[in-house]
């Protein structure tokens, strides 16, 4: 046998290992609960900032007179 014929069959060997293994997930990854990643006052600030702002541009846009 030459050498890339057992490293060949060595990687072979390491593949169909993983393909076993295909779909088992451990639990400890898996995400549990509801926790955001930003908190509540961060998120209502953001909200508040682009409906506020979105506000603004359709006031300001009505004042103007339209598409001007």
């Amino acid at each position: 046998m030459t050498t890339s014929r057992r490293l060949a069959d060595r990687k072979v060997e390491k593949f169909e290992k993983n393909i076993t293994k295909r779909g088992f997930v451990p639990e400890t990854t898996a995400k549990k609960g509801k926790d955001y990643p930003v908190g509540p006052l961060l998120l209502g600030f953001f909200v508040f900032v682009v409906i506020g702002s979105s506000l603004f541009q359709i006031i300001r846009t009505a004042t103007s007179g339209g598409m001007a």
